[in-house]
C-alpha cells in the first residue's frame, strides 16, 4: 500500500518530465492503489471468504456474523471501485478520496481503541492509519487551492 502509489507516483512524475501537479499525483496514486485496489481486494476476499475476515480481523468466530463480513465486503467493493475508476475519471479522486479518508480514519480509530489486538488488526489498524492521514493531507492539499 506504500511502494506501490509511491512508485507510480514516480514513474508518472518522470514521464510527464517533471511537469506535473504532485498534490495531483499523489491523490490519483493514493486513491487507485490505497481506496480502489485494497478495497477491491478486502471486498473481493470478505464476500467469498468471509470467516478469514471475521476471524482474523475481528475475532468473531461465531458463523452468525458471516453475512455481516460480506455486507462488509460490499461496501468495500463499492468504495473499493469509485477509487480504482477515479483512475480514468478525473473528477472523481477528490469523492473517493473523502470516502477512503472517512472509512480509514474510523477504521484504524476503531482498531486502537481496540484492547488485545493480534498481529493481523495491528496491522490493519497501522495501515488504516497510514491511508488515512496520507489522505487527509492530500485533501487538505487540494482544499486550499485558489479557485
Amino acid at each position: 500500500m506504500g511502494v506501490l502509489p509511491v512508485a507510480s507516483i514516480a514513474i508518472d512524475f518522470l514521464a510527464r518530465h517533471g511537469d506535473a501537479d504532485l498534490r495531483l499525483l499523489i491523490g490519483k496514486w493514493f486513491v487507485f492503489w490505497a481506496v480502489g485496489v485494497r478495497l477491491i481486494l478486502a471486498g473481493a476476499r470478505q464476500l467469498t471468504g468471509p470467516s478469514f475476515a471475521a476471524e482474523t480481523i475481528f475475532g468473531v468466530r461465531d458463523k452468525a456474523a458471516l453475512p455481516i463480513v460480506q455486507e462488509l465486503g460490499m461496501g468495500n467493493l463499492s468504495i473499493g471501485l469509485l477509487g480504482a475508476l477515479a483512475l480514468v475519471h478525473a473528477g472523481w479522486i477528490v469523492p473517493a478520496a473523502i470516502a477512503g479518508t472517512l472509512f480509514y480514519g474510523l477504521a484504524g480509530i476503531n482498531h486502537l481503541l481496540r484492547s488485545g489486538r493480534n498481529a493481523h488488526q495491528n496491522m490493519a489498524m497501522v495501515s488504516d492509519l497510514i491511508a488515512f492521514v496520507v489522505l487527509a493531507g492530500y485533501l487538505a492539499a487540494v482544499s486550499l487551492e485558489p479557485q
